[in-house]
């Protein structure tokens, strides 16, 4: 398909935010180029009744969190779903993605928890899938603290945050915790950047196939690029995880990996549905004043979102939940 008007629109309006007229900035410039971009961007942010900054207890440390609920304090609890931002591991924290878990938190009604995990290079993997379990066990331990519904626990990312999430969906299988959905939006999933998609969109679409690599560099490490926590797509086994909606954009170097993981999803009987959206590019669903899809996309990922909080919720009252185990992943 044809790239959208909107989607020109908007490589135009990020051209001179992104084009470079020297040497290739340093990490610290290019988080500052993207906060900078973030505040050029009209975005609208919902208001809601309760909105705080807080921290979870990790292994490595405390874990900063924003908790967003659609409700005032103190009422019944919630459906929870705990969001991991994009960045390439490298950018992005609480504020890149704050108006979509706004969003998130009013149409799915549910709380909100949005993770600010350890970035790369500094912390390399797993610190960040660390940090998210830890975020994840401490919503189902300790449910009163998040006004959260431990029998409705979901975890949802975009990009990077959605290799986070199908991690943290691996995870729980593992550690005996019963999510209830796991939403990726144009999940990485793999580490071998060798798809079609990759050679189609690598340069000029926004998320250039060079800056993936060096984002995946920094966070790897020395790891092994087939650990399944790093490259959920190479798991040998995907059976018994949560139930999955995978989204992706058509223009987006991530595209391929992301349905080849919702295929291998529904091989293994995960109930899973994919949607693709035609004509746009990575990060369209963060933006939905710049993108028709972004609507379409959020109201898509709320249908699904709510029918599998209440499909948890009433299996839960018949059934007891398992607690995950507290110790972290990829130790």
């Amino acid at each position: 398909m044809p790239m959208h008007p909107q989607t020109a629109r908007y490589l135009e309006m990020l051209a001179p935010l992104t084009t470079l007229d020297g040497p290739e900035p340093t990490l610290p410039e290019t988080r500052r180029m993207l906060e900078a971009t973030l505040r050029a961007l009209p975005i609208r942010r919902r208001e809601l009744p309760h909105v705080a900054d807080l921290a979870v207890p990790g292994d490595d440390g405390a874990v900063p969190v924003r908790l967003y609920r659609p409700e005032p304090p103190g009422g019944a609890p919630l459906p929870a779903l705990v969001y991991l931002h994009g960045g390439g591991w490298v950018l992005g924290g609480l504020d890149s993605v704050d108006a979509a878990c706004r969003d998130l938190a009013a149409n799915t009604g549910c709380v909100v928890i949005s993770v600010g995990y350890r970035l790369a290079p500094e912390h390399r993997f797993p610190a960040a899938v660390r940090d998210a379990w830890a975020v994840t066990a401490a919503v189902a331990r300790d449910p009163g603290r998040f006004g959260a519904d431990p029998a409705a626990v979901a975890v949802a990312g975009d990009s990077a945050g959605g290799n986070l999430a199908a991690a943290v969906a691996l995870t729980a299988r593992d550690r005996g915790l019963d999510l209830a959905h796991q939403l990726l939006v144009y999940p990485v999933t793999d580490t071998a950047m060798d798809t079609a998609s990759y050679a189609a969109y690598g340069t000029g679409y926004g998320l250039d196939a060079a800056g993936m690599a060096r984002c995946l560099e920094m966070y790897r490490g020395d790891a092994d690029p087939a650990d399944p926590l790093l490259a959920p797509l190479r798991a040998p086994d995907l059976s018994g995880l949560a139930p999955a909606t995978v989204i992706t954009a058509e223009l987006d170097v991530l595209r391929d990996e992301g349905e080849a993981y919702a295929r291998r999803l529904a091989e293994a009987g995960v109930p899973v549905e994919l949607r693709r959206y035609e004509g746009v590019v990575h990060s369209f669903f963060l933006l939905t004043e710049h993108f028709d899809a972004a609507v379409d996309a959020m109201r898509f990922a709320v249908r699904r979102l709510r029918a599998a909080f209440a499909a948890a919720a009433g299996a839960g009252g018949r059934q007891e939940k398992r607690l995950p185990s507290a110790s972290s992943p990829g130790r």
